[in-house]
């Protein structure tokens, strides 16, 4: 009878431990479409318009309809060359500040229907719309709610009767969207209709978000809603390309001014890291452009970001539990340029080589606690079934589980991924990782706030039979995914860098076996001349430096273009006077000129030493992540005596704001000076300016 009993309460218990319920759901949850945003994890944000043959970021709003005639623009050419950079959908910039619209709409004629193109009959919208279904990509819209060129932006009407009918004939002809992406572009300066007018809106309550939203979940129920305040994707906070070292998919928005947020007037600094334990569950997207600019410049050939830029940008975004959303800017043309296209193509290679093969397949897994002690259900192995959403979890009572990974051998990586069931929230707090070296076990790496994707860049290549997790959560795990992977060994890039004195240094971050440069704008190779020693440049120039190790291993090219050295530089005058004025002309980007006075314009004058023939002027804005007193607005202005002065160029740093880049002015006819003066006649933000760098170029 003893024994009946002890083997009813086995079959009772195991029974038991098969009905153990799944973890209780921690916090906000994301909903279907936003799963469906998180797995794209990369994609870009394409910015072709008017702009692009106005050679502008921000279009004015006056360009004529035939300015826009791209000779062979080619959806296919652009979209190919992402999904081989291993970006899965896209963002297409159907209408941009200027008011053009890349699609034939009825409410306005500032549109591709009365451009050149395909003498009027093309439909930028539908090529790209016919290339993501031929390639299996996702497409998303972008429509600005600024409209510089609309004759009745400001008032109520342009929303009803202009926006929400753009995004109406938007959602009904294009589709199925992944992605509405909308932002903070809340007016100013343009056009519009010929006032040539400044027209300011009230940002938290012009564009009526919700009702404006309330037609995406109509009409494109399957697209998440991207904005500073989401609803469904948040802006990261900057467009360098990289959240925060924490990152929470949680979040509760706050407002810069007043008491309601909106796109726009968010304390955008809080985006980066999000909040834990945050009201809503709006994960972040980091955007950055390709090149310096989000659209085409000529200037800017040669500055794309390298194939290990991106990569880093990667580990940054995608490895910290956002999304990946990279700007393509095609030229003129209507195509990317061979330099974005190999380096699209290099970088993805890079990223699928890295994480072909998953060094922790065949180990064995040892975890201290599973919950129910159901092993079939919520064991260790769950995490290398390539589930996103199957998952190792505890007992509601252990919350700082360890987990023992035995390789069997010796393995050799450098990343390690994790990832948590975010059908249950983002529960954990924080992992260690051990690994067993010299017979005892070493901290590796540590890492907060997982997520959807937590990759580990560790800074050295490990190898270990073992590897061993402390994990930490206010609540029971819900861990999905472990990997270990080994990426490629390359060369890093030398940094150049230019003293006033007009010579220039190669470094790099180890010791290299050369370094090879060019000057006439050429790929440096072997053959290329050997750096040795510092380079005048004295009058500027375009220097290609990379470093060998051997004739096969090549690190990636840097390029610096300079403009005239500066040691026979001095200030002439500042309004109003300032005692820091030569840090505008020291070559460090670092330091800056500051004034504190509110009124607007200031100036500061300065001395060449010689007459030089000025092609461009360039202005580099404070560089250390704050944005009172970057001028938005400016005039050059030069002089052979230092008395008489004559304006040779004025306009605006369109997006200087979010994108702090050097901005190049190029003179629409070359000058003669021995004295330039630049003058700034509004800043994006607080009372006078600050200024890092100005510069010549010849």
């Amino acid at each position: 009878m003893k024994n009946k009993l002890t083997a009813l309460l086995f079959l009772l218990s195991g029974a038991a431990a098969l009905a153990q319920p799944a973890p209780k759901p921690y916090g906000v949850l994301p909903s279907k479409r936003q799963l469906h945003w998180q797995e794209t994890e990369m994609y870009c944000i394409v910015h072709f318009s008017m702009a692009t043959f106005t050679d502008k970021e921000w279009g004015y709003g006056d360009e004529p309809n035939q300015t826009f005639n791209p000779a062979h623009f080619s959806a296919m050419q652009i979209l190919g060359a992402a999904k081989a950079g291993g970006l899965n959908g896209i963002v297409v910039v159907a209408k941009h500040h200027d008011g053009f619209c890349l699609w034939p709409t009825k409410t306005t004629d500032h549109n591709v229907s009365k451009s050149l193109y395909k003498n009027g009959h093309g439909d930028i919208l539908r090529e790209y719309e016919l290339a993501t279904q031929k390639l299996g990509m996702k497409m998303g819209l972008y429509c600005s709610p600024w409209d510089r060129n609309n004759p009745i932006y400001g008032t109520p009407e342009y929303v009803t009767n202009i926006y929400r009918k753009q995004l109406k004939e938007l959602y009904s002809n294009y589709g199925p969207l992944f992605m509405s992406w909308h932002d903070g572009a809340n007016g100013g300066d343009g056009y519009y209709g010929g006032t040539r007018e400044v027209r300011k809106i009230d940002k938290s309550t012009y564009y009526g978000w919700n009702d404006t939203w309330a037609i995406t979940r109509k009409m494109q129920p399957g697209a998440c809603l991207f904005g500073d305040v989401g609803p469904d994707v948040r802006w990261v906070g900057n467009e360098e390309g990289h959240a925060g070292e924490t990152c929470w998919a949680t979040f509760t928005p706050h407002a810069e001014e007043g008491d309601v947020p909106s796109n726009g007037n968010i304390k955008a600094w809080e985006s980066v890291e999000g909040t834990r334990g945050g009201k809503y569950w709006i994960p972040a997207e980091c955007d950055v452009p390709l090149r310096p600019g989000w659209f085409y410049h000529q200037s800017q050939d040669g500055k794309s970001k390298t194939p290990y830029q991106l990569v880093d940008l990667y580990y940054k975004s995608v490895g910290r539990g956002a999304c990946l959303d990279l700007g393509l800017s095609p030229d003129k043309t209507g195509q990317l340029t061979s330099e974005d296209v190999n380096k699209l193509k290099q970088f993805g290679q890079i990223i699928k080589k890295t994480f072909a093969v998953n060094l922790a397949h065949g180990a064995t897994f040892t975890a201290d606690n599973v919950r129910g002690h159901n092993l079939a259900k919520y064991g260790p192995e769950k995490l290398m079934d390539n589930d996103r959403y199957s998952y190792w979890a505890t007992d509601d009572a252990v919350t700082s589980p360890e987990l023992t990974i035995n390789l069997h051998s010796p393995k050799t990586f450098n990343v390690i991924r994790l990832r948590e069931n975010i059908k249950l929230g983002q529960r954990i707090d924080s992992i260690g990782v051990d690994a067993w070296l010299a017979g005892k076990w070493t901290r590796i790496a540590g890492v907060t706030s997982i997520g959807a994707c937590r990759l580990i860049r560790l800074p050295q290549t490990i190898t270990s039979s073992k590897i061993r997790l402390h994990i930490n959560a206010p609540v029971c795990i819900a861990l999905s995914d472990f990997g270990l992977f080994k990426e490629p060994v390359h060369l890093t890039a030398p940094e150049i860098i230019r003293d006033k004195t007009g010579n220039v240094s190669i470094v790099t971050e180890a010791p290299v076996e050369s370094i090879h440069y060019t000057l006439d704008g050429s790929e440096p190779t072997l053959r290329s001349a050997l750096y040795a020693k510092p380079i005048s440049l004295k009058y500027g120039g375009v220097l290609k430096a990379a470093s060998f190790d051997s004739p096969s291993a090549r690190s990636e090219i840097a390029i610096k273009q300079f403009g005239l050295s500066k040691q026979n530089w001095k200030v002439l005058s500042t309004n109003p006077s300032s005692g820091n004025a030569q840090s505008a002309i020291d070559e460090d980007p670092y330091t800056t000129w500051n004034t504190t006075e509110k009124e607007m314009p200031q100036e500061i004058s300065i001395s060449l030493g010689e007459e030089r023939l000025i092609k461009a002027f360039t202005y580099l804005p404070r560089q250390d992540k704050k944005i009172d007193g970057i001028a938005d607005r400016y005039t050059f202005s030069t002089s052979t005596d230092g008395v008489t002065w004559s304006p040779v160029a004025e306009g605006e740093f369109s997006n200087i704001k979010s994108n702090p880049i050097e901005q190049t002015v190029a003179l629409k006819q070359a000058a003669k000076a021995n004295y330039f003066k630049f003058t700034i006649k509004h800043v994006v933000s607080g009372n006078g300016v600050s200024v890092a760098e100005v510069g010549v170029i010849e």
